[in-house]
């Protein structure tokens, strides 16, 4: 393999690297090294180079990754807390177990390969296995198709797509780069043209795919996933929410949770659209109280109310 490596391919590579030095008496050949993961020294070198700054606090040198690169092999010294049998926290393991299932999830994923056996045996010796339950969108199969081909063919696709908070649909042409799951939702990443910029869309929301026949170059290295980041400068509402309308801290971006004695859950949350609001506010109806809201959205679940009645009207 020649040219550079994406930031994911250096951690992937780094990851296989020193485990395979490690169970060879911690040293081998640079050589043995490129044949062994196709690449060549100065991929190598650029794998190796964060791998000494991996450890546990407090980061001293003792807790640290040794690797020394020397001019024809590669030594690597394990701290003492590799060499100890991992022991993870109820929390921990539940937590290793969900992110396993969900990486299980992913399209063309090997329900019998080395991470769904990792899993199962993780499972089977803790017990905990039985309590886990993954609640993550499917994607269909149909568009999980065409979008894995566009995306593995570098194509230009355009999407009929669902915007919630607007409540509109929209034709967009993009560029898809991959696909991710985060919250319980499959996402689509690429570059929008019509916002000329990076969006990600829910695939649940996608109504259509179409593709087109144009390519595109992907960015060597992806920016860090996040399906939702913060708006600031959008008016907040802050609901207090009964046991029955709790889902709603969870199936939404939330700016602040807060679980109060009594089961109430509050819970406050940027409003991009007032008509998004009126439709959450009608479907939680009296389970859902307003503890604050922007003077901009007064009067938000009266007029949504009275639009309602007023279509039952005519």
């Amino acid at each position: 393999m020649s040219g550079s490596l994406s930031g994911r391919q250096r951690l992937e590579r780094a990851l296989a690297i020193v485990p395979w030095i490690a169970s060879r008496g911690g040293t081998a050949s640079i050589d043995e090294v490129c044949r062994r993961f196709d690449i060549d020294v100065e991929q190598l070198q650029s794998c190796l180079d964060t791998v000494s700054m991996v450890g546990v606090y407090p980061y001293t040198p003792d807790a640290l990754l040794e690797v020394f690169m020397e001019p024809d092999h590669i030594t690597v010294n394990l701290p003492e807390y590799f060499t100890r049998p991992l022991r993870l926290t109820p929390t921990q393991t539940f937590g290793l177990i969900a992110a396993g299932r969900a990486l299980l999830a992913l399209p063309d994923a090997d329900p019998q390969g080395a991470l769904a056996r990792a899993i199962a045996k993780i499972e089977n010796s803790t017990g905990v296995g039985s309590a886990v339950e993954i609640d993550i969108d499917p994607v269909p199969p149909e568009v999980r198709e065409v979008l894995g081909a566009a995306i593995e063919a570098h194509q230009r696709i355009e999407i009929d797509h669902y915007n919630y908070n607007r409540d509109i649909w929209s034709t967009r042409m993009v560029d898809p780069w991959r696909i991710q799951a985060a919250d319980g939702h499959w996402y689509l990443e690429g570059h929008c043209h019509q916002a000329a910029d990076l969006r990600r869309f829910r695939i649940d929301r996608i109504g259509s795919v179409r593709v087109l026949d144009e390519t595109f170059d992907p960015p060597a290295e992806l920016p860090e996933f996040t399906a939702f980041a913060a708006d600031h400068s959008l008016p907040t509402v802050t609901l207090d929410l009964a046991p029955a309308a709790a889902w709603v801290a969870t199936q939404y971006p939330a700016e602040a949770i807060e679980r109060l004695g009594d089961g109430t859950v509050r819970v406050t949350l940027a409003v991009s659209a007032p008509a998004w609001l009126e439709r959450l506010l009608l479907r939680v109806g009296d389970d859902a109280s307003i503890v604050e809201i922007d003077d901009s959205l007064r009067g938000t679940r009266a007029a949504a109310a009275r639009r309602v009645l007023q279509h039952y009207l005519h």
